[in-house]
């Protein structure tokens, strides 16, 4: 008996130990996405940062795929030791869950909420040859073309593939959904025509909105923002109730020792209200958004979760 509790003893102090020195060795950090979208570029100004400061490598692991669902997986599976953190989103965090009949990960169930990151303002943008120049323009286009425009998105479940499908709902348009594996490759085929718009992340679009190359015409916030004073919400400009927030956090694998998602927390949030990180991401409209512990994470991805389904069910979205 003794000896069974001098082991016990042991692997708690064990235990206890590795989460002082943590981390000691590099970190994967899974980005269900492609390279090049606001949550890459979220995740790697983080996640420098964090190398910095520990001085131990955060490796970027970018999974895309089925609307974010592929990565979640794989970080679902990880050792909860900390050394495997997922970036998470509203797409695969919140919205999926509703959109998919079959996932094999429960957002609540199968995570522990680390850090709510950041928001990021995404915007109405078409291709030029659209003759449409208001959000009244794209109702009345799309009236008279029903099924005709296609959107694209950065994945099934999206926030853009979200706002997509509550602009129909609220308007009464008919358009054809294109998912692709990230908000870059989907920019892409709009730039080529292949698709006419997309309710785009402003680090996607930015480059291109500047370059005269698409054409920006409201953001999909509740309000206004400064970086583009002139561009209308989509709500004001003839959509009332049209809001669609995007946000990215980080999760890790169920069962992560407390004092390491902690420490995680308390440097995320350090990272992000660092004066040239918080320059760098407003740039491309993305803003901190902090949640004061990981457990009010926790809470706040449930109350996604809900508010989403109805969002889903109202707009008979379906991915599978």
């Amino acid at each position: 008996m003794r000896i069974q509790v001098a082991v016990l003893l042991a692997l708690v102090s064990s235990l206890a130990s590795a989460d002082e020195v943590y981390p000691s060795k590099p970190i994967r950090m899974i980005v269900p996405v492609t390279p090049g979208g606001g949550g890459d570029i979220t995740a790697r100004m983080v996640g420098s940062k964090l190398a910095e400061a520990w001085r131990q490598q955060i490796i970027i692991d970018n999974r895309p795929g089925a609307g974010g669902t592929l990565g979640m997986e794989i970080g679902a599976r990880a050792v909860p030791d900390g050394y495997t953190i997922v970036q998470g989103s509203i797409g695969p965090v919140a919205v999926d869950p509703s959109l998919y009949s079959k996932l094999t990960y429960d957002s609540v169930r199968d995570f522990s909420p680390i850090a709510r990151a950041v928001s990021a303002l995404n915007m109405l943008v078409v291709h030029p040859s659209l003759p449409v120049y208001s959000v009244r323009d794209l109702i009345n286009y799309a009236k008279a073309n029903p099924s005709k425009l296609n959107f694209g998105s950065s994945g099934a479940g999206r926030a853009d593939h979200l706002a997509g499908e509550l602009f129909k709902t609220l308007t009464g348009v008919k358009m054809q959904h294109v998912p692709y594996k990230g908000g870059a490759p989907a920019m892409t085929d709009l730039l080529g025509g292949n698709i006419q718009l997309i309710f785009a992340t402003v680090s996607t679009a930015v480059a291109s909105v500047k370059a005269g190359k698409i054409r920006p015409i409201a953001v999909t916030s509740a309000q206004r923002v400064e970086l583009f004073p002139d561009l209308p919400t989509v709500a004001e400009a003839g959509v009332p109730g049209f809001a669609v927030d995007n946000w990215y956090g980080f999760i890790g694998p169920r069962g992560m020792p407390k004092t390491i998602v902690t420490k995680l927390h308390r440097e995320i949030n350090r990272t992000l209200e660092l004066p040239d990180v918080k320059a760098r991401l407003e740039v491309l409209g993305i803003f901190p958004f902090l949640l004061p512990t990981p457990d009010a994470f926790g809470d706040y991805i449930k109350s996604e979760i809900k508010k989403y389904a109805q969002v889903v069910k109202d707009s008979g979205a379906r991915a599978e």
